[in-house]
């Protein structure tokens, strides 16, 4: 609710730095925690029922739903029994932190196409479901809506049974086999869908989308961003996958009115804005282990990009960890000693190509990629 994210932000800028960032798990982190505040802030987030009872609870709710889909329809009915179901049965206490299951409406904004250990996608009347592999989502088939907390409950239950592995995607292909092998007799054909959606800016079926340049927002920002929706009509904000925000409004005028005040705060509003092409992790002063300021750098860097007419995707990284992106991009810089190794086609650890000082960010585009 907006009520709790001003609660947020008051308690990231008197307890953390002020930094808040949106995650691609759909997740809100505040920065900059002193461990002496850790009790405090706590029991701040439990007076607000933002965290479970206990720890090993909140590490395998792991359960990201569309944006946009509605409350009191049957995604957020699904999610809520898949949360009660990981509250009741012990046993799926097991599970690895980083395994997520995605529950996605079929609507304008679809987190069908992010990757998730076990997806459920509403097609008309019922649900599709995937599995996670080393390929991607394989989508297995159909389930009623009353079964789907069978059907999960019963791929999680043979996950725990092969040996243990971090993600389904890890799983060597026999174990894969015996996964699907349970769920498949529990579903019906698999039905033709789109598979299209992801991330849309600006006005969008009666709502909007703002995004945070390379997902960080300050407290103070926050702050005024739900006073904004509030002004706009709503009553709540919604995290996604993409370090976007999403806002029902009023109505057109309202939702217009809510994007102007966010693009004066300095967030994103348009689909063609070129630092929604670029991946920076915080870098320096931030980030000890960083020896650039990696964001700084990649906010030229868009300008950069844009003028050169380059479209590919950047990973501006402060080290070799690569904590903003693991994927290969087509352009990766990794700083090193105050200057950037210069990558194209590669993760972080792939091989460099060159160095490349920080005043002459422009060089990286006059030259052909190597691959």
């Amino acid at each position: 609710s907006l009520d709790e994210v001003r609660a947020l932000a008051d308690l990231a800028g008197r307890l953390g730095n002020g930094h808040v960032d949106l995650t691609r798990r759909a997740n809100l982190q505040i920065r900059g925690l002193e461990e002496e505040a850790l009790s405090e802030l706590q029991a701040e987030l439990g007076r607000l029922g933002l965290v479970d009872s206990d720890a090993e609870s909140e590490a395998v709710r792991n359960v990201m739903v569309a944006p946009l889909a509605g409350i009191g329809s049957g995604v957020r009915r699904v999610a809520m029994a898949v949360e009660a179901l990981l509250a009741s049965d012990r046993r799926l206490l097991d599970l690895p932190t980083k395994f997520g299951l995605s529950i996605d409406d079929g609507g304008p904004v679809s987190i069908a196409g992010e990757r998730a250990d076990i997806c459920l996608r509403a097609v008309g009347n019922d649900f599709v479901v995937g599995l996670d592999s080393r390929e991607g989502t394989r989508w297995l088939g159909a389930c009623a809506p009353n079964a789907a907390v069978n059907v999960v409950s019963t791929a999680m239950h043979a996950f725990l049974d092969c040996a243990p592995h971090r993600r389904l995607r890890d799983l060597p292909e026999v174990d894969q086999v015996r996964v699907r092998a349970a769920v498949s007799p529990l579903l019906s054909e698999l039905p033709f869908f789109e598979r299209t959606g992801g991330r849309v800016l600006g006005l969008v079926q009666g709502a909007v989308g703002i995004a945070a340049p390379f997902g960080r927002l300050e407290a103070i920002h926050l702050h005024q961003l739900a006073d904004f929706a509030a002004m706009a009509g709503a009553d709540e904000m919604r995290l996604s996958p993409w370090r976007t925000v999403y806002v029902t409004v009023r109505n057109a005028a309202a939702g217009r009115a809510l994007l102007d005040g966010a693009e004066a705060m300095g967030l994103i509003v348009r689909d063609d804005d070129p630092v929604l092409r670029i991946e920076a992790c915080p870098g320096a002063p931030d980030c000890t282990s960083s020896s650039v300021d990696a964001r700084g750098d990649a906010r030229r860097l868009a300008t950069l990009a844009s003028s050169q007419g380059f479209m590919g995707s950047i990973h501006v990284s402060g080290c070799a960890k690569g904590c903003a992106r693991s994927a290969p991009s087509d352009l990766v810089l990794v700083g090193e000693a105050g200057r950037y190794q210069l990558m194209h086609h590669a993760t972080t650890r792939g091989p460099a190509e060159r160095l490349v000082d920080a005043d002459d960010l422009a060089s990286v585009f006059l030259e052909t990629p190597h691959g």
